[in-house]
């Protein structure tokens, strides 16, 4: 990409700051986890950065950074990738009003990013070995998970590649 895909320009902004913006309507802490570029990256406002010196472990170890960051008391936790920059504001809000131990929007038959889950399972996430996934433990909740069906296409972009971009590109310029 020839940048860090945090720092993306979009809407006047970065996949970043955008998501940061998106989010922060509806949750009170914004945990951003850096790693790789974490001297590229630039944390907005109001958001706890935390680098993750291990990223090269992958997504889970992200997870966990970010997981340890987050304060007692909270009841649950909003997680998302920057490469899934533009959720919808009410798949957002649906989210964030579950009460299921863990919520996952679906659009098209397909399981997206943001995913909800209860503050009770960060103890499991946090004891996962390297090289398992948190899937691993959103499995074994399997029938306590609402999958809340969206017409937001923003919770399946996955933008890794050259190609993804220009695709996301043609779906949101005008939006």
């Amino acid at each position: 990409m020839g940048t860090p895909k945090a720092m993306l320009p979009f809407r006047g902004g970065t996949f970043l700051t955008h998501l940061c913006q998106r989010l922060a309507v509806h949750c009170d802490l914004l945990v951003v986890v850096t790693g790789a570029h974490a001297d590229r990256i630039l944390c907005p406002p109001g958001a706890r950065a935390v680098v993750n010196e291990k990223w090269e472990r992958g997504q889970l170890s992200s997870l966990q950074c970010a997981l340890r960051a987050v304060p007692a008391g909270v009841s649950g936790v909003l997680f998302t990738l920057v490469d899934h920059p533009d959720p919808a504001e009410e798949t957002l809000a649906k989210l964030v009003q579950s009460q299921a131990t863990v919520a996952v929007p679906v659009h098209d038959g397909r399981k997206g990013h943001p995913v909800r889950f209860q503050a009770a399972l960060i103890p499991e996430l946090l004891a996962l070995p390297a090289g398992a996934s948190a899937k691993d433990v959103f499995r074994a909740y399997a029938a306590l998970t609402e999958y809340i069906v969206v017409s937001d296409p923003g919770i399946v972009d996955d933008v890794d590649d050259a190609v993804a971009l220009l695709r996301f590109r043609a779906r949101t310029e005008f939006a």
